[in-house]
């Protein structure tokens, strides 16, 4: 069985926002902080007080993957519109322009 990919936006303590890609958003939000066995994003490294902001679950991970180069394209004042407006899946892919089906 597949694991069931998702696309995450988290806040980190000076506003900015980091998007990335996981089967397992908790786990990967410990890691985030400094927390497991893997290391979190270098970016995120030097963030603390780091908040889920949006998490959506897109299936598999070439369609999570093509979502998550997108929204890391938008700029910041259009990713804060998507966190603002919290789109399903559906929602989201139209929005990037993205088939689900594909």
């Amino acid at each position: 069985m597949a694991a069931t990919w998702f696309l995450y936006i988290v806040r980190s303590h000076d506003a900015s926002l980091y998007t990335g890609i996981t089967t397992d958003v908790a786990r990967r939000l410990q890691e985030h902080a400094g927390a497991g066995s893997k290391p979190g994003a270098r970016y995120l490294r030097a963030r603390k007080q780091l908040s889920l902001v949006y998490s959506v679950a897109l299936g598999d991970r070439s369609l999570a993957s093509k979502a998550e180069w997108r929204v890391k394209r938008l700029s910041k004042a259009a990713k804060e519109t998507l966190v603002k407006q919290a789109p399903d899946a559906a929602s989201l892919l139209a929005q990037l322009a993205l088939d689900q089906n594909a």
